[in-house]
């Protein structure tokens, strides 16, 4: 099989070499003319590139300049760029410090609204209850302006500022002097009508038939200003002032504050009214405390007590052996020292605890006597401060009823309500020191006079005692002579 393949090879390959001969003269007049016309194309794409070169050349030139004149048109548009972005960025600079500006301005516009609105209210606030007509229109329209949602900010602004000029007006008028019309409470309580004279914080009236007269105030629960009387005949002045706008009026260096001070001096009376109920009770323990503790100091020292040495008397009739004798000294001596030594003499010759309870017997009855009333006393000095707690107590309710009435407004009326209030309480202290200490000197005086009787007491039981000593030292001495004698 081998064999067979190679030859089958071997005559392919020959086959291919004669042919190969026969061609090649062909293949090499084909070659030729190949070359040939290669050659004519050649020269002609060469033509026709020289000719495309010389075109372009041509064309190039315009277009060059065309490419310059954009690459300007460029380098102005980026430099138009440039300047507008600086321009856009410096307009943010300027709208940002725009914008602060507007916001400090209406932050400035707002602190003059609120002072302003402030004034309004501190003005209103510092009016004199006689101005109030006068001035109150201007302040509640500025007031309700504030509220006013359909009113523009001028609108606002210009009653506000209205305020304004009106407090310098009254500034003005007030340093110089100002009368004007108006309606005040006599101090009767009767309206009048007639003229008001300011006069820097001073304010005067006079009333058309000159009947009401006086400096004018503001009181609790009256809603027109009331007129206090001025003392020391005083009215003539004030009345042609307000008439024919020159005169004399009265000054004051105090401002007002000696008249109130002396208008606000009060008595024993004034306060004890104004304590109520609880301030008469009060009152009341105190006088009954203070007769008593007169009575009682009566009582106290004229109860006598006889001295330790008036004792010796009746001792020496006893030591005698006379006890009518001695019954008859011992009432000589007065009051209960007296009537605990009869008694004494009588039970003279009884057991010394017999006698010392005899004689306690007398000193307890005298006690009572002397100690009467003391509980009172202390009684009425332990219950005069609570009263007046009490008294306290019940004027802060009604202080605080008239708060939730009237509100906390007027601080005047609120402190006059409180001082009321502790009226109470000050009564109870007045009543219960003087009525302590006057019970202690008392119950010191008391017990002073039982402890001299008790000194009394103890004189005669030891004296008594003496005899009996004596007594019995001579008896035993009696006896021991008589059995000498005997033996």
């Amino acid at each position: 099989m081998t064999m067979l393949s190679n030859a089958r090879n071997a005559r392919v390959l020959l086959g291919g070499l004669l042919t190969l001969a026969i061609s090649l003269p062909a293949f090499a007049q084909n070659f030729d003319r190949a070359a040939g016309d290669l050659d004519t194309r050649l020269q002609s794409s060469l033509h026709e590139l020289a000719s495309v070169r010389e075109e372009i050349t041509r064309e190039k030139m315009p277009l060059s300049r065309v490419v310059l004149k954009l690459e300007d048109e460029v380098l102005e548009l980026r430099r138009k760029q440039a300047q507008l972005l600086e321009g856009r960025d410096s307009r943010a600079i300027d709208l940002d410090t725009l914008e602060r500006q507007v916001e400090s301005f209406k932050e400035q516009d707002d602190f003059v609204e609120s002072r302003l609105k402030e004034f309004v209210r501190e003005f209103e606030g510092r009016l004199h209850i006689s101005e109030m007509p006068r001035y109150s229109p201007l302040t509640g329209a500025a007031i309700l302006a504030e509220k006013d949602s359909s009113l523009e900010y001028d609108g606002r602004r210009e009653k506000q500022l209205a305020v304004v000029e009106a407090a310098m007006r009254r500034i003005g008028d007030q340093l110089g002097g100002d009368i004007f019309e108006g309606e005040a409470l006599s101090p009767e309580g009767v309206l009048t009508q007639g003229r008001f004279i300011a006069l820097g914080p001073t304010i005067f009236y006079a009333s058309e038939d000159g009947s009401t007269v006086g400096l004018v105030e503001s009181q609790l629960n009256a809603a027109d200003p009331v007129v206090v009387g001025l003392p020391g005949g005083l009215d003539e002045g004030i009345i042609e002032v307000a008439k024919s706008s020159a005169g004399t009026l009265p000054f004051d260096s105090t401002l007002g504050k000696a008249l109130k001070k002396e208008k606000a001096r009060k008595g024993l009376g004034d306060y004890v009214v104004a304590g109520g109920a609880v301030g008469y009770v009060i009152i009341g323990l105190g006088v009954a405390a203070l007769l008593l503790t007169g009575f009682k100091a009566y009582e106290i020292g004229r109860f006598e007590v006889p001295k330790p040495e008036d004792v010796d008397p009746v001792l020496e009739e006893l030591a005698k052996g006379s006890q009518a004798g001695a019954a008859k000294r011992a009432q000589q001596i007065p009051g209960v020292g007296g009537a605990m030594l009869e008694v004494g003499v009588e039970h003279a010759s009884e057991e010394r605890e017999d006698l010392e309870e005899v004689l306690f017997e007398k000193i307890l009855r005298a006690r009572p006597g002397l100690e009467r009333f003391l509980p009172f006393l202390a009684i009425t000095a332990a219950a005069a401060p609570l009263l007046g707690l009490l008294g306290t107590v019940i004027g802060m309710i009604k202080t605080f009823h008239l708060i939730t009435i009237f509100g906390t407004g007027d601080a005047k009326s609120l402190s006059s309500g409180i001082s009321e209030a502790l009226v109470t309480t000050a009564l109870g202290l007045i009543v219960a020191i003087p009525t302590l200490i006057l019970h202690g000197g008392l119950n010191r005086m008391a017990r002073h006079k039982l402890g001299l009787l008790e000194q009394l007491s103890a004189a005669f039981v030891n004296g008594v005692a003496g005899l009996r000593y004596r007594a019995e030292q001579l008896a035993s001495n009696r006896t021991s002579h008589g059995g000498h004698l005997d033996g």
